[in-house]
């Protein structure tokens, strides 16, 4: 892979493009001849990845997207996404380089407390802690309409000694056995309009009544780390409140909107690493005759994966300009690319393992691994659904201005 870009494009300053290749160096060389090792777990797992990161940070390359005060780089948004782009070839390569919490950097700096930034937010960026979970989704009701949400929290006492009791169960809470905390979402004012019922609340991970039930089994892995939650009388101070009461849903679309966007780069970098070896693998195998390069529906699958791959991609980086220009149609943009983009990343992923036959299905080669990941791009951070009804909510209103007309 090359990093050749066009030099007008937006957020792909000097300094971007030595950076790409400087990324591009590290992933490629370095994270992935260890996502076998990752992905087993165990100690040897543990200390492959603190290798990587201490490797990203003597490189340069930690921390990219979030601001310098945390001890990050710095990057603008459009700026970062261009990296992402690189981090994505490897499904652990956000974790090498510290960029897997540049979104909920985005959240916390909005809206924590000083306090709470101190005591979460720093030691977040600088990789002591790898993540502090979400608690959004239940499996009690639909994740597609969290306005269901039945995890409650109620305010006990006044002043000082006041304490939230919280009570319910939470699944696909990403990372919560190794979290230090989790962001609950609760429901603290169950008489207010339904957006405006729930608040957030940061829960430590070790207060009496918080219980990690398992790390779920997805398409046979339990690498996603996607957590069960029970929280039994569970109290926290009143100070915990994270951002206003009532205030829940803006906190999450806060962090939904530049995580979908985070994503999509990602796919982007999934895509064109399965396009290469579906490249290479044509250009080496003979069968029946001639080259699979020099056979027609080979050359089809080649060259509609390209046109994926470009179209997502200028896809992305338009809904990331719009974010930071602040577009009343960056929600429109943000919707298009998350479901159309799943679509091409399955397409795309799905052809190279076409050409590669049998071998595509195997340990062997990363292409049955990006093939089960690509199947949860049409579920989390909202569903294929729910994106297309925002989009076509939104656009067939009197007035509404399309992206393309802006």
């Amino acid at each position: 892979m090359t990093t050749m870009s066009a030099p007008g494009t937006p957020g792909l300053t000097d300094r971007v493009i030595d950076l790409r290749a400087r990324m591009l160096e590290f992933i490629d060389g370095e994270v992935c001849p260890l996502e076998k090792t990752v992905d087993a777990g165990g100690p040897e797992a543990k200390a492959a990845l603190d290798g990587l990161r201490a490797e990203a940070k003597r490189r340069g390359l930690w921390a990219l997207g979030h601001p310098e005060d945390l001890g990050g780089q710095g990057l603008s948004f459009l700026e970062f996404v261009h990296l992402n782009e690189i981090i994505g070839r490897s499904e652990i390569g956000m974790w090498a380089v510290g960029s897997m919490t540049q979104h909920d950097t985005i959240m916390w700096r909005r809206y924590g407390t000083e306090a709470q930034q101190r005591r979460w937010l720093d030691p977040l960026v600088s990789g002591e802690y790898e993540w502090i979970g979400i608690g959004l989704t239940e499996p009690e009701v639909a994740g597609s309409d969290p306005t269901q949400m039945q995890t409650s929290a109620v305010l006990d006492g006044d002043g000082d000694d006041a304490h939230w009791v919280i009570n319910g169960h939470k699944w696909f809470t990403s990372w919560a056995s190794a979290s230090p905390a989790v962001l609950v979402w609760a429901k603290t004012d169950p008489d207010a309009p339904p957006h405006r019922k729930f608040s957030a609340i940061i829960v430590p991970v070790d207060t009496p009544g918080f219980t990690h039930v398992r790390d779920i089994r997805t398409m046979g892995s339990v690498t996603g780390r996607h957590g069960e939650i029970r929280l039994e009388n569970v109290r926290v101070p009143a100070s915990n409140l994270f951002g206003e009461r009532g205030q829940a849903f803006a906190i999450a679309q806060t962090r939904l909107g530049p995580g979908r966007i985070f994503h999509c780069m990602r796919w982007l970098g999934q895509m064109q690493r399965a396009f290469e070896l579906m490249c290479d693998r044509a250009r080496t195998r003979y069968a029946h005759g001639s080259l699979l390069a020099e056979k027609g529906e080979i050359r089809r699958y080649i060259a509609e994966s390209a046109a994926d791959i470009q179209a997502h991609r200028l896809m992305t980086l338009d809904a990331a300009r719009a974010v930071d220009a602040g577009s009343e149609d960056a929600r429109v943009q943000i919707s298009l690319i998350k479901f159309r983009g799943a679509e091409y990343l399955h397409n795309v992923i799905d052809r190279a393992i076409q050409v590669y036959g049998a071998a595509g299905v195997t340990e062997d080669f990363p292409l049955e691994s990006m093939y089960r990941h690509a199947r949860y791009a049409r579920i989390y951070d909202g569903p294929d659904e729910v994106h297309r009804m925002v989009v076509a909510r939104t656009l067939v209103k009197d007035g509404a201005v399309a992206p393309w007309q802006r």
